[in-house]
């Protein structure tokens, strides 16, 4: 394979369009875009949709946009075009009829006539026996004679893929050198019987047409690899493919309780963390760390650091844990790292409807801006925002019952009196000036400043945690401000 190493890097990514793009997707599509991009060379987006039953529309419209949301953009594929089109495999029927034709022909592959039932019935004695349950060969050499009597009975053949009697050994770039007996990789089939081509035909002569030079795939698609290698192998001998790529496989993404990350657990669907408010980068930096890190010390680095850096011989074989808590602290530190007017733009989808609590004619942009470097430093996800903020735009704070009776302790009124008063007679151009007014509010009923802020700031923003209070304070201004304190007082004596 040393002509691979020489060749301009082409590699693919080819997801099948079937429900939400998961995590463990977009892990492989990063993987393939960061290795593309550090080499140079060219990333094919390819719509594998063979399977009518399955594919929808709208899943190749969510995986086109969640692209797009990602920035992993596409140099060949939908959209875009490219000299190997079309790049969705609906499309490319009659490519496969062609080349599957081409391998009958020159006895690469041969019609198999048996039955569901004959296999299994096979296949259970083999089992019973001890040996491999796998096809085999019963039709690899019928006789004229074989074949017109099962045309007789009316059997619809597949089409199998004979596999040569020795050993495939390949060195994986993840993984180094792995060898695949012939007992362990039997012949397989690649058309159905009603002539629909299946996944083990497409996506190699895919590979082979779009001159894929390295493919990196998940670790679940390694038993499959030996037939893909003897097919390629089949498919350059017939002057179809130019080489056999390299394979790199990429670790599983592990979910609670050891098992591997599925579309079906919740914390796999890639708009989920849309939805919750994750920044692109953030999700692609965590997603990254799957299996491979920039530095032994550094968890935080940019897309084009990662690229820079990207080696997919560097990525990690054992299984990578998914971790939603470190998954979203470090997208709280790519937050930090936007430039405010930059946040302030990204929080907007949650500051109106349908996330907002308030009134459209109630949100105050001035407001907004004169909170958002504060709250810029507290969220975790963009998503936050909305209960962070919601104090300044409501008619009166949400009180949660929970937090006013932590917070509204016996004396809590007295001390709410003596805070409205320093609070009432302090500068309030100055968030210092409106600490220093609660802090002298606590001394006065020998509280220290935390415990003199909180019937403050459950008052005036109806949390026990939120924003900076004096920052909050001053941009909900005095009125407010003091106006809630007073209902405060009025329900505590009520």
């Amino acid at each position: 394979m040393s002509s691979v190493a020489s060749a301009p890097v082409r590699v693919r990514f080819c997801p099948s369009p079937t429900g939400n793009p998961h995590v463990g997707l977009v892990r492989t599509a990063l993987f393939n875009w960061a290795f593309a991009r550090h080499h140079q060379g060219t990333l094919v987006f390819r719509i594998e949709d063979t399977d009518a039953a399955r594919d929808s529309e709208e899943s190749y419209q969510q995986l086109l946009e969640s692209m797009r949301w990602l920035g992993l953009d596409w140099d060949e594929g939908p959209e875009v075009g490219g000299p190997h089109g079309p790049y969705r495999q609906s499309q490319r029927r009659e490519i496969y009829a062609d080349v599957a034709q081409k391998l009958l022909d020159a006895g690469y592959a041969y019609h198999c006539y048996c039955s569901q039932e004959e296999l299994e019935t096979r296949r259970e004695a083999a089992r019973a026996a001890g040996k491999p349950s796998g096809y085999d060969g019963h039709c690899r050499e019928l006789t004229a004679e074989q074949i017109e009597r099962y045309r007789a009975e009316g059997r619809a053949p597949i089409v199998r893929f004979r596999m040569p009697d020795e050993a495939i050994t390949f060195t994986d770039l993840v993984r180094g050198e792995l060898t695949f007996t012939p007992e362990n990789v039997p012949d397989y089939g690649i058309v159905r019987a009603n002539g629909a081509p299946l996944y083990t035909l497409v996506n190699p002569v895919d590979d082979a047409l779009m001159d894929i030079t390295h493919v990196l795939r998940g670790e679940d698609l390694l038993s499959s690899t030996p037939r893909q290698i003897a097919l390629y192998k089949a498919l350059t001998e017939l002057g179809i493919a130019r080489r056999v790529p390299e394979f790199g496989h990429l670790p599983y993404v592990m979910g609670e309780g050891n098992k591997k990350l599925s579309k079906r657990d919740p914390q796999s669907s890639l708009n989920l963390y849309r939805e919750r408010g994750f920044l692109p980068e953030g999700l692609l930096n965590y997603l990254s760390l799957l299996g491979w890190s920039l530095a032994p010390d550094q968890d935080i680095f940019t897309l084009d650091e990662m690229v820079a850096a990207f080696d997919v011989k560097d990525v990690n074989p054992n299984p990578a844990r998914f971790d939603l808590k470190k998954a979203e602290a470090i997208n709280a530190d790519h937050i930090r790292l936007l430039a405010v007017k930059d946040f302030t733009e990204r929080c907007r989808p949650w500051l109106k409807a349908p996330f907002a609590p308030w009134a459209p004619e109630d949100f105050d942009e001035a407001k907004w801006q004169a909170i958002a470097p504060h709250a810029q430093t507290r969220v975790k996800v963009l998503s936050e925002i909305t209960d962070n903020v919601d104090f300044l735009f409501l008619p009166e704070p949400v009180f949660d019952e929970a937090s006013w009776n932590k917070a509204m302790k016996e004396g809590s009124d007295a001390l709410l009196r003596t805070a409205r008063e320093k609070l009432e007679a302090a500068d309030w151009t100055s968030p210092e000036a409106l600490k220093e007014a609660v802090l002298a509010a606590g001394e006065a009923h020998g509280l220290k400043l935390g415990k003199a802020q909180a019937p403050v700031r459950v008052a005036v923003t109806g949390r026990t945690v939120g924003l900076p209070l004096f920052e909050s304070l001053q941009v909900l201004g005095k009125e407010k401000s003091l106006a809630r304190i007073d209902a405060a007082l009025a329900k505590l004596t009520a």
